[in-house]
């Protein structure tokens, strides 16, 4: 038995329309019959701009074939509203398309009119919910964190909504320290959104966030996204670098050195780690520099050394930074 609607006695009454295409396209697309037969029934619903629950189906069998389809997304939330549909169920409804297409902008975009068009926290606490088990699946995917983000930013009084999100991201970090979306969403949730859960001291947080920056950078040392948090959480707050240099220096070795106190402040690297790290070295020269004067020429050997030996690659990147910093300290 054929699937096409065009078989179908229920779509007789609409008149498909084909894709325009010139009489020899330069670059023909070789849809299958099924994708045409939908699509070609669509463009015809679209044209007498009919919302019914065989339209809703119409909308539902495309976007299967292709999630991408942002007209079919735009006239099924169309039909959705105009049939009263309960934007609810509509929401649980499009759960296993999200999570089977969850890379697909436009999958994250219906489910942001619904709720925009919902504006309720119990649907606002349900979705953050949901995108856990999604995140589960793929803990990096940015259209994900990017809705979930637009969740907590649009419903932004609603402090028990936010409140569960640092420790959610501390659990996926544990998993694999190095989700830079992770940390990514944890410098949202704590710096780019304001103090949460009790308007927290400031102070505090920031002492809390460099010693959390700290522990993850000992564990992995050479994981750049802990050392852009650290920096970020020191740019954001206007504290100086070279407030967390007793930090950073033994990163800069060749080995890690045997302390002579425990240092709970300023944890070592992990045995093992490979030194010096990278990112210990440009945060080190970015400390000199800041600090200017004969200082410079030691940002400058740093540099240097990252050219000709550890970070070759960018070679070009620091020869422009030791030009600026000269051409700087002799103005």
């Amino acid at each position: 038995m054929s699937d096409l609607l065009a078989d179908d006695p229920e779509w007789a009454d609409v008149v498909p329309i084909r894709q325009y295409e010139n009489v020899n396209p330069i670059a023909p697309i070789f849809y299958n019959e099924e994708y045409k037969d939908a699509t070609d029934y669509f463009r015809g619903v679209l044209k007498t701009g009919e919302t019914s629950l065989r339209v809703l189906k119409l909308t539902e069998r495309v976007i299967r074939m292709n999630p991408a389809h942002y007209t079919a997304w735009q006239h099924r939330y169309k039909t959705v509203i105009a049939l009263q549909i309960p934007l609810e169920d509509e929401l649980t409804k499009m759960d296993e398309i999200a999570t089977t297409f969850l890379k697909t902008y436009q999958v994250w975009h219906h489910r942001r009119l619904l709720l925009t068009a919902l504006n309720s926290v119990p649907a606002a606490a349900r979705e953050l919910v949901f995108l856990m088990s999604v995140l589960a699946h793929d803990a990096k995917n940015y259209h994900t964190w990017s809705f979930r983000q637009w969740i907590l930013a649009h419903f932004n009084d609603e402090t028990h909504l936010w409140r569960g999100e640092r420790p959610y991201v501390e659990r996926l970090l544990e998993d694999d320290v190095r989700n830079n979306s992770a940390w990514h969403h944890r410098f949202f949730v704590v710096f780019a959104s304001g103090v949460r859960a009790g308007d927290e001291d400031r102070e505090r947080v920031l002492r809390r966030e460099l010693a959390f920056a700290k522990e993850k950078i000992a564990l992995a040392p050479n994981n750049p996204s802990a050392w852009n948090y650290l920096r970020g959480a020191l740019e954001h707050t206007g504290t100086p670098f070279a407030t967390v240099a007793a930090f950073v220096e033994p990163y800069t070795a060749s080995e890690t050195p045997a302390p002579d106190v425990v240092d709970l402040d300023n944890p070592l690297p992990s045995p093992g780690a490979q030194l010096p790290c990278v990112a210990a070295l440009e945060f080190l020269a970015d400390i000199y520099e800041k600090e200017g004067g004969e200082k410079t020429a030691k940002a400058v050997e740093i540099w240097k050394t990252l050219v000709n030996e550890k970070d070759t690659m960018r070679k070009k990147y620091w020869e422009y930074r030791i030009r600026e910093a000269l051409h700087s300290a002799s103005a």
